[in-house]
């Protein structure tokens, strides 16, 4: 696709503006897009996603949403590579993998923030995911099971019991 601006390059930014509900898309190339003043990806100014993200959630360094008990973010410290939360929320990685440890308490209330859920219940690949897809499937059976005990409602608790039998015995057979 050819820049919509000078019709000699490709165009390799793509942009959609959405204003009062009407939506523009535009393709231009990279030199287009600096003589318009547009943000680029990657570039000094230029638009970020940790940029978006951090904004969104507030993970600034100045953010009042701390974890009550907990060392503020400009002292909290990695002990392993030294990385202080601060550091982390600017650059929007973490240093090293204990750095996970060391942040815990910040992470579970940013994870549900961001994903809703602070458990990871992605896709499983059906080829090689059958195993793991049982389990999840008799998980939610137990759930289930405990609210039909808790309803009272001791019939569709019987039902669901020989369903979780039944799954567990094919689990052993294999």
């Amino acid at each position: 696709m050819q820049c919509q601006e000078c019709g000699k390059r490709p165009a390799t930014l793509h942009f959609t503006k959405i204003v009062n509900g009407e939506k523009t898309e535009f393709h231009i190339c990279e030199a287009c897009a600096r003589e318009k003043g547009e943000m680029l990806p990657g570039t000094s100014g230029g638009f970020s996603i940790h940029n978006l993200l951090s904004g969104f959630l507030d993970l600034s360094p100045s953010s009042k949403g701390q974890v009550s008990g907990t060392k503020s973010p400009e002292t909290a410290r990695c002990e392993e590579c030294g990385m202080t939360y601060s550091q982390f929320s600017k650059i929007g990685r973490f240093g090293c993998s204990s750095c996970y440890k060391y942040f815990n308490d910040r992470l579970d209330p940013l994870f549900k923030r961001v994903h809703g859920n602070t458990v990871h219940v992605g896709k499983v690949p059906k080829r090689t995911g059958g195993r793991i897809q049982v389990k999840r499937k008799l998980d939610d059976l137990r759930r289930e099971l405990q609210y039909r005990i808790l309803q009272e409602e001791f019939e569709e608790a019987a039902a669901l019991r020989d369903q979780i039998r039944e799954l567990e015995k094919n689990i052993s057979a294999e």
